[in-house]
């Protein structure tokens, strides 16, 4: 399902896309941030809270630990700037687990529980790509949140990354993409 080569590019393109909302974000005035809005997380720092809470909640399934989380709507860091360096953090941690993995261990299947209990069993690659794929949905919500600033939303889509970052190794499909 998913290689070792597009686990490193959709990590890399994970860290970049994130840098350049929380760019975009830090550019808009403060108050913007806590705004609340008619969105399910009520404003940018819960919608980007919720989408670092996913992320570690996988990042403990990756690694076989559990999680600790009865929710997916907390605010684990109200402050932006704090906000950003975990998720940083977090960002680095997948790039460096996204190194070191093999095409046997991203198709190893591991047993999991939902927050509501459910277990479940999925691909350390599947995991991976739910985890990059809610990030990019995510991302746009809050990048709709930008039209009501006003102000222009940043461009973080995947065919952007791959344009300005050939070293991935998918850069000719990016340029294709880039002009459609």
């Amino acid at each position: 399902m998913l290689n070792t080569q597009t686990a490193r590019m959709f990590s890399r393109y994970k860290n970049w896309a994130d840098d350049v909302l929380y760019d975009s974000i830090e550019a808009l005035p403060p108050d913007e941030v806590l705004k609340i809005r008619q969105t399910l997380f009520r404003t940018m720092i819960g919608t980007l809270n919720h989408m670092y809470v996913i992320d570690l909640i996988w990042k403990a399934h990756l690694e076989r630990k559990e999680h600790g989380f009865t929710t997916r709507n907390v605010i684990v860091h109200a402050n932006l700037g704090d906000l950003r360096r975990a998720n940083q953090d977090m960002n680095a941690w997948f790039e460096h687990w996204a190194d070191a993995q093999s095409d046997a261990s991203l198709a190893e299947e591991l047993s999991f529980a939902f927050i509501s209990g459910e277990r479940s069993t999925m691909s350390r690659g599947a995991m991976f790509m739910h985890l990059v794929n809610h990030a990019s949905y995510h991302r746009g919500w809050v990048c709709e949140m930008f039209f009501d600033v006003p102000a222009k939303p940043p461009a973080t889509d995947l065919p952007v990354f791959l344009m300005y970052h050939p070293e991935s190794g998918f850069s000719h499909a990016s340029r294709d993409c880039a002009k459609t």
